[in-house]
């Protein structure tokens, strides 16, 4: 687990090939079992696959270009009914959300990570695009495919950021 999460990078460049049901399934999964305040789950997976909305998707969301190539678009959304702790889907969603790109790099899958709230911009268009109810948010959507670039791995790891006791 440590090697995924220290060489997983954004993957830009997609080849043309399918990912397999039994894969999203299992990144799905993976998805579901982040931590959660109050273990209250919020979250819903929407798994696009169908090109023409992957394209709607690319003229809300500025920075998607990767999607053309993308087999997957995963929108992970928060549903304000499960919420158990009010205000804490970011946090939520996002530990699903990293729960998932880790689960897909290990599987051999790229992903690339594409925020969506809390821009309404990119939030408001996603509710007709996806047929969300009113309760459920868009949170962020992640493009997946099987990666047609090797990215390095930079050191990240940096002391000066680390602080003992006190600032």
């Amino acid at each position: 687990m440590l090697n995924a999460i220290f060489e997983r990078r954004s993957i830009r460049k997609y080849l043309d090939r399918p990912v397999e049901d039994e894969k999203i399934q299992t990144i799905l999964r993976a998805a579901m079992y982040a931590p959660s305040a109050k273990d209250g789950r919020p979250w819903h997976f929407v798994v696009v696959r169908d090109r023409s909305v992957i394209e709607k998707f690319m003229q809300v969301h500025p920075y998607s270009k990767m999607l053309s190539q993308a087999p997957v678009l995963i929108v992970i959304c928060a549903d304000r009914n499960l919420e158990a702790a009010p205000g804490y889907y970011l946090e939520d969603c996002g530990a699903a959300a990293q729960n998932l790109l880790l689960a897909a790099h290990e599987l051999g899958l790229g992903t690339c990570w594409l925020g969506i709230s809390p821009v309404k911009e990119r939030m408001e268009p996603m509710r007709p695009l996806l047929g969300l109810p009113e309760n459920v948010e868009a949170f962020c959507g992640v493009a997946v495919g099987y990666p047609a670039e090797k990215r390095e791995t930079p050191e990240r790891y940096d002391q000066s950021r680390v602080h003992s006791d006190r600032w």
